[in-house]
């Protein structure tokens, strides 16, 4: 059994039989690459002439033309496939398809390149990942493109650990000419955020706002939001938390922010830029109606969402599988009114493995066991510091139940106690 990848300049195969062997196998130029299929650690192609395979493997292929390759490209090739496999952890496939656009015969510049990012904090997967997305980095010249790029990053204050996790994710940045392109954004976003680390912020969010032309493009939505009213404290976060948002053509942007204060948001207050975040940029009018109908379906009227937004408008990016998991256990297993959420949406944000379960895990418990006087608030359970809700509802009734701080941990179970 093998897998034959069909790539450029490739043998036509009409038939191809495998006798004892159990390879990975793919044919470039007249060449073909095996590698075991269950190779742990490294793994090293072999690289055989179709006849010598034929010959010693019992690997019988019939061609319908040669290819008009020269020897000297398909090796080169070849080269390119497996160093990209061995040395940057790319799959066989993977490798291939980053090899369409990048060529090299000696590991000298690649070499090069991974030691500069492994120095600069660069982890395997993170390598993998920036490879994948970007071969061609492999042949830039390490000192004079990449490492004043890396170095002016970090001369603003990106940390290297920063600059590994946003840079592997999107290493377009490290294509564009610092001069003309990276240093320009910089500037745009400095005068704006006025101060380094929110700029780095910024760039932990994404790094596109370092490939677009920000004066242009993000400069007429600033202007229309300093137009209306709303203080530069704002502008700021949303530039440095929420980029995406700026996005829109001016047009559009209009249309949106034409339409939150429609709602009721004043634009001199905080909550007026995260409702422009909430429905603006990428995706929002579809994360809007994705959570409409998600709180929908747990009775929520169109006031009842409103409210909520007004009060806390990123609820209305959540997740579907969020939205629903929250409510579920707040209305199903601890009783709460589905409406009643709608005034505290914020809890929704809550990890419900980490707060929400142990905290109402304890209610639940003290309410059996009819040690609480009157209902609690949902604000009371969820919303207080991990200091004060332990002080209230665990300290407290430590001596009549002593397992509670244990049920809070996970350690002791609820039908235990």
């Amino acid at each position: 059994m093998c897998s034959i990848f069909y790539i450029n300049r490739l043998f036509p195969i009409n038939k191809i039989a495998i006798g004892s062997t159990n390879p990975l196998a793919f044919l470039r130029g007249n060449q073909l690459l095996l590698t075991p299929i269950a190779s742990k650690g490294s793994i090293n192609l072999q690289r055989f002439t179709v006849s010598s395979l034929a010959y010693s493997s019992g690997l019988h292929l019939e061609t319908a033309s040669k290819p008009s390759t020269s020897q000297n490209s398909s090796d080169k090739d070849s080269y390119t496939v497996s160093y990209l496999i061995n040395s940057c952890g790319l799959s066989p496939e993977t490798a291939i398809s980053a090899s369409k656009n990048v060529h090299f015969e000696t590991p000298e510049r690649p070499n090069s390149v991974l030691t500069l990012l492994r120095n600069h904090g660069f982890s395997k997967t993170q390598i993998a990942n920036l490879v994948r997305k970007r071969p061609v980095l492999l042949s830039s010249s390490p000192e004079s493109t990449l490492l004043p790029k890396l170095e002016f990053f970090q001369s603003i204050g990106a940390s290297r650990t920063d600059l590994a996790r946003t840079i592997s994710k999107d290493p377009t940045v490290l294509t564009r000419s610092l001069e003309n392109q990276i240093i320009p954004s910089y500037n745009f976003l400095k005068s704006v955020l006025r101060s380094n680390e929110k700029v780095v912020a910024a760039m932990r969010r994404t790094s596109w706002i370092f490939l677009d032309d920000l004066a242009k493009n993000l400069g007429p939505n600033i202007a229309l939001l300093r137009e209306i009213g709303v203080p530069e404290s704002c502008i700021i976060l949303l530039l440095a938390h929420y980029p995406e948002a700026l996005i829109p053509k001016l047009d559009q942007f209009l249309e949106t922010v034409t339409e939150v204060k429609k709602m009721g948001f004043d634009p001199s207050k905080s909550l007026f830029v995260l409702a422009v975040h909430a429905i603006s940029g990428k995706g929002g009018k579809s994360r809007w109606n994705r959570c409409y109908e998600a709180y929908g379906k747990w009775g929520w009227s169109k006031d009842d969402i409103l409210l909520a937004f007004r009060k806390h408008p990123t609820c209305m990016i959540l997740s579907g599988k969020k939205i629903s998991g929250a409510m579920d256990f707040l209305v199903n297993k601890m009783g709460w009114q589905s409406v009643a959420i709608s005034r505290y949406p914020w809890v929704l944000f809550f990890s419900l493995e980490k707060r929400i379960i142990p905290r109402c895990t304890v209610i639940r418990v003290l309410s059996l066991k009819r040690l609480l006087k009157k209902d609690v608030s949902l604000t009371s359970v969820l919303v207080s510091v991990e200091k004060d809700f332990l002080k209230k509802f665990v300290i407290k009734y430590k001596k009549e139940v002593p397992q509670l701080l244990g049920v809070y941990q996970g350690k002791v179970g609820f039908l235990e106690v």
